[in-house]
């Protein structure tokens, strides 16, 4: 039967996978629109009338394969505007840069990003995730479920007294999937069937009356379908690991407790800290994917789930009222990925220090690694180095350059121990085993001589307890190991000076002087584009810098060159103007830098996306 009732006011079409029809059943005859999870082929349009639906307005998406949207063009046609889950938003009204972008040769990414759309179709917007939305008189609850893909979601109905789920593939029946290739996201992991386990779990907390699959019949013991599935996938993921790993434990106990009001999340990607108050209220030190499974291959955005699938258990075991405060130690999307999330359904407020704060603003302002897709603005911007308050305690926010320039370390007095949240600064085991830490710099995170002699000075100063560090175990300190970041800071910078010819040239660890800002932005064809161009001398004598732009074919510049005299070492900036001439993907400017006698060639670049804009 290709159109069956499952509840009142929903239908289920047979197509390509299952598409439900969803009214308000209250709505007058004749005025009844319609809301469709998944679209198929687009064979609901065909039954409309027979239904007594006038047209569908919105078609809700729960993963991005073509079995579920492939005609989405006819709903486009049709006016019905499409929502589509947030991670996966790009496969969805840009699927072409993953085709065109998308990698083939000795390729380690398993996901099924091939089985996306073959062209890409207008997206209305992406569906608020633990929140409802409404359409069509219809109103639903939008929850993260990855397991299938990264980025499904599930759609909850409560009608009649009855709660209906919406589950994409998630379940195709009790304890079975629809796929389990679709679950290997990475070769030889199991992020996805342990997702699956944990989006089960979580789901069976909304006492569902029933479960309405995309592939599979109705499940009308939804608790008996998804535990089951928790349990065969749980057996499923074991069989593949050299240990058991204990997904429900991490789901219903995430935390440690460093100390009576200071927890660490085991289960976050980095090292996420919850600093509890007595007013029930909650501050969270560094949020990014939390309750991971691991890291899959790819940095799109469709590879990146951030949730906040830890969050129930600090208020059924800690008494949690609110999470109202989260602070970044610095911008790196493994730390901040979940903040957004954090504000938009709990209320969070985002606490940003004032060298991290511009770098979230505008993660297209510089070429910096680890960035989070969008611009995260603060709710309020911390001085650096001045304390601030939230309920009982007292932080200060100081610079810690070296990981990366724009990052922070945060002081706190916590039950009689004073910690320091040192982010991703240090690696290791710091000399357990003999074992030690490795100072963890990246030359693209702006690297210098000097951070780590800075930030060893900065602990010495406020002689922590607690070390609380953003990838490893937190580590209790003594003289000893504060000695032992000192003598590795120095081996550092040692190392450095003997290898660069600083003596001769101070450009720096990171290889650059010069830098166009800011390095990415998208622009229409004609539209005037300003950028500024920072520079260094890196010569012991002043001399004079020339910077000549150098733009794609057809574009204007502002200026022929641009000069500036400048005292050793000295830094200054210089403004520009553009104008892009031509349609085009990551089109390349670039200025050619000389600095007295030294040519470095087009040492600066930036990207540009141009469109052709109508008015």
């Amino acid at each position: 039967m290709t159109v069956t009732a499952i509840a009142r006011g929903v239908w289920r079409i047979a197509d390509t996978c299952h598409v439900y029809l969803l009214v308000d059943p209250d709505a007058p005859a004749g005025e009844r629109d319609a809301v469709a999870i998944d679209f198929g082929s687009g064979l609901a349009l065909d039954h409309l009338e027979a239904l007594g639906i006038r047209r569908i307005t919105d078609v809700l998406m729960t993963h991005h394969h073509r079995d579920q949207g492939q005609g989405l063009p006819r709903a486009v046609a049709h006016g019905a505007r499409i929502h589509v889950p947030p991670v996966e938003r790009e496969l969805f009204d840009r699927v072409e840069e993953m085709w065109e972008g998308r990698q083939l040769d000795n390729d380690y990414n398993l996901r099924q990003d091939r089985f996306s759309l073959l062209e890409s179709v207008p997206v209305h917007a992406s569906v608020p995730e633990y929140r409802e939305l409404e359409a069509a008189g219809v109103r639903l609850l939008v929850l993260p479920t990855p397991g299938h893909t990264i980025g499904s979601v599930t759609y909850l109905l409560d009608r009649d007294g009855e709660r209906l789920a919406f589950t994409g593939d998630l379940v195709y029946a009790p304890g079975k999937v629809w796929s389990l290739a679709a679950t290997q996201w990475s070769y030889t992991q199991n992020e996805g069937p342990a997702m699956t386990v944990l989006s089960a779990l979580l789901l069976h907390r909304y006492r569902l009356s029933a479960i309405a699959p995309s592939h599979g019949e109705i499940m009308h013991d939804p608790d008996h379908a998804l535990e089951l599935l928790a349990q065969v996938m749980q057996e499923y993921v074991d069989s593949r690991r050299s240990y058991p790993w204990d997904l429900r434990a991490r789901l219903e106990d995430p935390f440690v407790a460093l100390t009576p009001h200071l927890l660490l999340n085991r289960t976050a990607m980095s090292c996420s800290y919850v600093v509890l108050s007595e007013t029930g209220e909650a501050l969270i030190v560094d949020y990014g994917y939390d309750m991971t499974t691991g890291l899959v291959p790819g940095q799109e955005r469709a590879s990146r789930r951030p949730w906040l699938a830890s969050i129930p258990a600090l208020r059924e075991l800690y008494g949690v009222t609110r999470i109202s405060v989260a602070l970044p130690t610095h911008y790196h999307d493994d730390h901040i990925a979940g903040m957004p999330l954090l504000r938009d359904v709990e209320g969070t407020e985002l606490w940003i220090p004032e060298n991290v704060a511009p770098t979230m603003a505008d993660p297209w302002l510089e070429d910096l690694p680890c960035q989070w897709y969008d611009p995260i603005v603060a709710d309020r911007v911390l001085r650096l180095g001045e304390p601030f308050s939230w309920n009982e305690y007292t932080f200060t926010a100081h610079a810690q350059p070296g990981h990366t320039l724009y990052a922070v370390a945060y002081e706190l007095d916590v039950d009689g121990v004073k910690v320091v949240f040192t982010g991703d600064q240090q690696e290791g085991l710091g000399g357990r085993d003999g074992r030690r830490d490795i100072m963890n710099y990246q030359y693209r995170n702006l690297f210098r001589l000097g951070d780590y002699a800075q930030s060893a000075s900065l602990y010495r100063r406020i002689g922590p307890g607690l070390m609380a560090s953003g990838h490893w175990d937190p580590r209790w300190v003594d003289d000893e190991y504060l000695d032992y970041l000192t003598d590795s800071a120095q081996l550092v910078d040692d190392i450095h000076r003997r290898l660069l010819p600083l003596d001769d040239l101070s450009i720096g660890p990171d290889g650059q002087t010069a830098r166009l800002l800011p390095y990415r932005r998208r622009a229409g064809v004609g539209e005037p584009l300003e950028y500024t161009v920072r520079v260094r001398n890196p010569l012991a004598a002043s001399a004079l810098a020339r910077l000549t732009p150098v733009v794609p074919v057809g574009w204007r510049s502002s200026v022929p060159e641009l000069t500036l005299e400048l005292g050793p070492g000295e830094e200054s900036t210089v403004q520009l103007t553009v104008t892009p001439a031509s349609p085009g993907r990551r089109q390349r400017l670039a200025v050619d830098v000389a600095i007295g006698d030294l040519r470095l060639g087009q040492h600066a670049e930036a990207l540009v996306d141009v469109e052709e804009r109508t008015a």
